[in-house]
């Protein structure tokens, strides 16, 4: 059975959603701050991690990162922060989503079904970037038997490329997979993003050979 574990200081969120979850053969288990969140983690394991970011004792990015060092679950954020820039920093200190405050439920189970499906065979297959294999199911990236470290945001950014070998990946698109909703207009950040992948996977960054970009319309991973 899926466990997921909801970190939240109101009582009726968690009651909300342990009923929610439960109704739909989920493994709710739940606490109201950040000690509780990562006594929880280390306690039962949980499957999926649901954290809000405004908790009573330490701030919600200080727990995100504990418990992102110490479990490779899907946290999912759900907070009344609704700045783009917190999104941002949330997403590439290690969450897989984020949701604001007000929420509908059946969003939110969306998303948690959305981070708990399998990895298909063939995205669970090593592909290879030149000289650089990478085992998108494992999240590694080996250079002659060396790890390669991305960051979270880089690895949402490689597998939407590399699910979809040889077609166009619309910048928008991208910009959704790898920062969420509300950052339409940031292209900026996918340059600087794909210029950094280049430089961790091409042979020669300034001369892709597999990760292309299409001027205008968004980028292609060329196997």
């Amino acid at each position: 059975m899926t466990r997921v574990l909801v970190v939240d200081d109101d009582p009726n969120i968690r009651r909300v959603l342990g009923v929610a979850l439960r109704a739909r053969g989920y493994d709710a288990v739940s606490t109201e701050d950040g000690t509780g969140a990562l006594k929880q983690a280390a306690a039962t394991h949980p499957d999926v991690v649901v954290l809000d970011l405004g908790l009573p004792d330490i701030d919600g990015m200080q727990v995100l990162a504990a418990l992102r060092s110490q479990t490779r679950a899907p946290i999912i954020i759900l907070s009344g922060r609704a700045d783009a820039t917190d999104k941002i920093d949330a997403l590439d200190a290690g969450a897989d989503d984020y949701i604001t405050k007000p929420f509908a439920i059946g969003e939110l189970l969306a998303r948690v079904r959305a981070c708990t499906r399998r990895v298909p065979d063939d995205v669970a297959a090593p592909i290879q970037i030149g000289q650089v294999t990478v085992n998108l199911a494992a999240r590694t990236a080996i250079f002659h038997n060396e790890p390669i470290r991305l960051t979270p945001t880089e690895w949402r950014l490689l597998e939407a490329l590399l699910q979809q070998p040889g077609m166009l990946v619309d910048q928008q698109h991208l910009l959704a997979t790898a920062w969420g909703p509300g950052v339409a207009d940031k292209r900026h950040y996918l340059r600087l993003y794909m210029a950094r992948l280049r430089h961790k996977l091409e042979p020669d960054p300034h001369h892709p050979r597999y990760l292309l970009t299409e001027p205008g319309m968004g980028y292609r991973f060329q196997p």
